[in-house]
């Protein structure tokens, strides 16, 4: 099986020193390359057209044009790049606005080294990742939504704030038929550290505790 080439990361902060910092976190890595930096949202829009990253690690507060504008417009105009916000605030004001500008994960600067990796591989292969005070804070959300429609109208699944892909969505069906990761990975013909990894933001995105728990919330929520 051929490679993958690494992961183009576009790194965006306001704060010079934390994205040289990342950028040399990053640098020793095979399967990410930060192919550039960006100060503000503006730049960063300028810089994604220029440089086609895969992935941008996006700050929110930052002057001219802040995060979650700077998503929006990335979003409108390359629909392909995969936006993951790391920043030092979970306030749900930042979190749903970001979700809604089109973020793919949401993460807190705090994050450790792997988990960060983790997620840039996991956002350019299609997936999500949420950190899990920001998965706590969707479950509630989704709770507090509109109950079913009365009986004999057509009945319609509640969206995730964060939907999960079409491979989340193959993984939760089996793992709610009881299937272990290795049975998962020989039914869809993946690595059993892919499974695992997808696994883990099924139950992120649901803000379930275990295997049984997301199945549960998945037929509550009609996912199933």
């Amino acid at each position: 099986m051929t490679a993958r080439a690494p992961v183009r990361l576009l790194l965006v902060d306001d704060q010079a020193l934390f994205r040289e910092a990342l950028a040399t976190l990053l640098g020793v890595r095979d399967d990410v390359v930060v192919v550039g930096e960006a100060g503000d949202g503006e730049e960063a829009v300028r810089r994604a057209a220029e440089l086609a990253p895969e992935v941008v690690l996006m700050d929110l507060r930052m002057p001219v044009l802040d995060g979650v504008a700077a998503t929006r417009r990335l979003r409108a105009e390359q629909p392909d790049v995969r936006v993951i916000a790391l920043t030092t605030f979970d306030d749900d004001e930042d979190v749903f606005a970001a979700l809604r500008a089109g973020a793919v994960g949401y993460l807190l600067k705090d994050v450790s080294s792997a988990r960060l990796v983790e997620a840039v591989l996991t956002a350019a292969a299609g997936g999500s990742v949420l950190e899990p005070s920001v998965a706590a804070k969707v479950v509630a959300r989704v709770a507090r939504l509109p109950a079913d429609e009365p009986a004999g109208s057509a009945r319609r699944a509640q969206p995730l704030v964060v939907p999960l892909s079409e491979r989340e969505v193959d993984v939760l069906r089996l793992l709610a038929d009881g299937r272990s990761n290795r049975e998962i990975a020989g039914r869809l013909h993946l690595a059993e550290g892919t499974v695992k990894n997808h696994v883990t933001n099924v139950l992120g995105k649901l803000g379930a505790r275990d295997r049984t728990q997301a199945a549960l919330r998945a037929r509550a929520l009609d996912l199933l």
